[in-house]
């Protein structure tokens, strides 16, 4: 598995840098195991000024990856972890703030991506983003028929979704008062007026081309923010993406970093 992700950095390379611009912010994060330079894009400011403002502050320093799942993430950026104790859970750490999502199109879940973590659309249905709590994907390659798959399943999926919203929202209005027919017409009819005109989920032919080569995460896009990529170090996130983990998917042995920004 090492020699494939090896063998595919140059690809890696070669397609990420066509929307690198000179102006560009790299920031560099220093672990056990190695170095790793990532760049963070213009196209998502907020996300790309709150990062830079908390590494000069040195607030990640000292912190430990406290989530890794293999061909997944490598999860950093809960402050509480820089007296980490054994067997305890993190990851609900961070500032007293979230960051607006700035989800783009053309920002995915590529191998090497590095998006903002957040709290589930139940709770955060705006899909903020945790002010500190980040992630770098190493995910895996996807077949073309894998793909066709999933985007079966997720548009199966948002369709529970908006079945379970209309639900809520009608017997809201039933005050005690159920018609079981009557809900169940109404409901049908809401239901495939509001689906006709709703965009459906679908991969672009970038995606694709992404997934089944480079690899990466394809669900998450549209949901997670993006901010940057691994532009230097990749085989370092390979290596912390395979240390032993236990429960939570917390590294057996801490593994620390810090984080600064890199002058032009």
């Amino acid at each position: 598995m090492r020699k494939l992700l090896l063998l595919t950095s140059s690809f890696f390379l070669l397609f990420s840098c066509s929307q690198y611009k000179e102006d560009s912010q790299d920031i560099k994060i220093l672990t056990d195991k190695g170095v790793i330079v990532i760049r963070l894009y213009n196209e998502t400011p907020k996300h790309r000024d709150n990062f830079i403002k908390l590494s000069e502050a040195g607030y990640f320093d000292g912190q430990i990856f406290h989530r890794i799942i293999n061909h997944f993430v490598v999860q950093g950026g809960d402050p509480t972890t820089k007296n980490a104790k054994p067997d305890s859970l993190y990851g609900n750490g961070g500032p007293s703030y979230l960051i607006d999502a700035e989800i783009v199109d053309t920002l995915i879940h590529k191998r090497g991506a590095v998006g903002m973590a957040r709290e589930s659309d139940d709770v955060n249905p705006e899909k903020k983003s945790s002010g500190s709590q980040f992630y770098i994907v190493t995910g895996k390659v996807y077949t073309n028929q894998q793909l066709d798959a999933l985007e079966i399943k997720i548009e199966s999926k948002n369709k529970s979704k908006l079945y379970k919203k209309l639900f809520e929202e009608k017997m809201s209005l039933q005050k005690n008062k159920i018609d079981t027919i009557s809900l169940a017409l109404e409901l049908s009819i809401a239901f495939d007026s509001i689906y006709a005109n709703q965009p459906k989920f679908k991969l672009s032919e970038k995606q694709r081309k992404f997934y089944t080569t480079v690899g990466g995460i394809p669900h998450l896009d549209g949901n997670y923010t993006v901010f940057g990529e691994v532009i230097q170090g990749m085989d370092i996130v390979d290596v912390l993406s395979a240390v032993n983990t236990g429960q939570n998917d917390r590294p057996l042995k801490d593994v620390k970093f810090s984080i600064s920004v890199l002058k032009k």
